[in-house]
């Protein structure tokens, strides 16, 4: 199977890297380099060709390169859906806003969505399961928008219109007209997060159903979240008393949770070592790539940060064989050229070196 890919990739002013430019040629690519080198910049340069904030949710300002601060540009040419070839660039001035262009046309961030599909894993995420449940909707909304580009704009409508009422509630307003339409579209745009959230849990579980793999299934399920989505309407009006003490909306999608367990052993994921944790997070966006796989008849793009911490030499080379299995484009990030021994010539090999500053780039002949 022939995945989506980016076939070149340039930076400018970006991180720690003045300028670069890579070519790759579909195998996955396995980067190594010190800590520091500028390894994940890379990634996390790829991650913005997607709707977002990328793996790092940095600001724009906080991605270009110093001192110059001159602003950034990421230029990139891809291999689209059915082999569709596209140019795809963004970039910011300073502190202002991200800017995208796809084929020398201006475009939204959701229109990243529809030229390329793209997933991550990267330390900060080894504490999902213990971290507080925000983290773990940001990674359910990641997951979901990956199979519906267009879950970004429902969440930003439900998150603005949530913030209006709160601040009525917070001023103790108690006139219901004012609330009558932040509530309708509140309740419009929270039906259709909710109703995303189970679709792409549904594909999760297909995918993970009889898949031949070294990782562990999960069983997961959406807590936090006792209403169905066409009730919403009438749980924000009858609740406006309890709301106003508490000076919050108190119910509603920004209150669910994703639960999680490894089902080989019954135990939930908090309670699982730290090896199994990591290994759950490896399940889930291997099941997220196959799921899209089956669905967009292409894999997506796969960005692996430090993916060897918590893994053994069995484990590793599993991930491999099945990143390749799958046919997927992977960028994958290690200090030691050795983490990717077992990848061989299925692999394309590129070293970051850190000189006085700035990052360098170099591929194996």
């Amino acid at each position: 199977m022939s995945g989506l890919a980016i076939t070149t990739l340039a930076l400018s002013h970006f991180r720690s890297h003045r300028a670069a430019r890579l070519e790759f040629d579909g195998r996955p690519v396995a980067i190594s380099g010190a800590n520091g080198a500028g390894k994940t910049n890379i990634l996390e340069a790829v991650s913005l060709l997607s709707p977002g904030r990328g793996l790092r949710r940095a600001t724009t300002a906080e991605l270009a390169r110093r001192p110059e601060y001159l602003g950034w540009k990421v230029r990139a040419e891809v291999r689209g859906f059915g082999g569709s070839s596209h140019k795809v660039e963004t970039w910011a001035e300073g502190d202002g806003p991200r800017d995208v262009r796809i084929d020398d046309k201006a475009a939204s961030q959701v229109a990243l969505g529809r030229v390329l599909r793209i997933l991550w894993l990267v330390p900060a995420m080894d504490r999902l399961w213990i971290e507080p449940a925000e983290g773990r909707r940001r990674f359910l909304d990641r997951i979901t928008l990956s199979f519906a580009p267009d879950h970004a704009e429902v969440t930003l409508t439900y998150d603005k219109a949530m913030r209006d009422r709160n601040r009525l509630l917070k001023d103790g307003v108690t006139d219901p007209h004012w609330y009558a339409a932040l509530e309708a579209k509140m309740a419009e745009a929270g039906a259709q997060i909710m109703t995303n959230r189970m679709a792409a849990l549904t594909q999760l579980r297909v995918a993970q159903e009889g898949a031949e793999t070294a990782f562990p299934q999960a069983d997961l399920n959406l807590v936090g979240v006792d209403h169905e989505p066409q009730d919403l309407g009438q749980i924000f009006a009858a609740e406006r008393s309890r709301d106003m003490v508490a000076g919050r909306t108190l119910h509603g999608p920004h209150r669910a949770d994703l639960a999680a367990s490894y089902r080989a052993k019954g135990i939930a994921a908090d309670q699982c070592s730290t090896g199994e944790q990591k290994a759950l997070l490896i399940s889930l966006i291997l099941a997220n790539a196959r799921a899209l796989a089956a669905t967009l008849g292409q894999p997506p793009v796969l960005l692996f940060d430090e993916v060897a911490a918590h893994l053994d030499a069995a484990r590793r080379a599993a991930l491999y064989d099945e990143i390749v299995a799958l046919g997927a484009q992977a960028m994958l990030t290690g200090t030691e050229p050795g983490l990717f021994d077992s990848l061989g010539a299925r692999a394309q090999t590129i070293t970051v070196s850190d000189l006085g500053g700035e990052s360098r780039i170099w591929e194996a002949e």
